[in-house]
């Protein structure tokens, strides 16, 4: 998806990514498809070159700690419901890529490219390939919960 810095890269390619790495998606598809959250293609592209990857990394980073997380969308069994209410409060459809910080939370991504944290609350680091950058580095994702209550206030 893009040229890494390299310290990210080398990050990645602890994980077991490497350029070129495609992974098979259609059984997240159907695990998900079945409760009603449809893999689009940003979903599918990121999957196919990341999927399946467990990123250890930990300490500090630029502005929050690095924390490990798994891309195994698997490991949000269970939360469609969470995924539906978010993908309908954001007006974007989400699915779910894996878990965060030994799955005190979960990773989610947008028909745009752009990665979440999801929670009982949500948080952007923005699109790829930057948000991948951001998780890897230690960037504090972007709250977003608070600008959607304000919406619903004007509404």
């Amino acid at each position: 998806m893009s040229e890494w810095p390299p310290a990210v890269r080398k990050d990645l390619e602890a994980s077991g990514w490497m350029a070129g790495r495609r992974v098979d998606t259609a059984d997240w598809r159907s695990l998900f498809e079945g409760v009603g959250i449809v893999m689009h293609d940003a979903a599918e592209r990121f999957l196919q070159e990341f999927g399946g990857l467990t990123v250890s990394i930990g300490g500090p980073g630029i502005n929050c700690a690095r924390e490990p997380f798994v891309l195994d969308p698997e490991l949000a069994r269970g939360e469609d419901d969470r995924f539906s209410e978010w993908s309908d409060a954001l007006g974007r459809r989400l699915f779910p890529l894996g878990e965060l910080d030994h799955g005190r939370c979960f990773l989610g991504i947008d028909e745009g490219s752009e990665i979440y944290l999801v929670e009982a609350w949500v948080a952007s680091f923005g699109p790829m390939p930057h948000a991948l950058e951001n998780l890897i580095s230690g960037v504090m994702p972007r709250r977003i919960d608070g600008e959607l209550r304000q919406l619903d206030q004007v509404r």
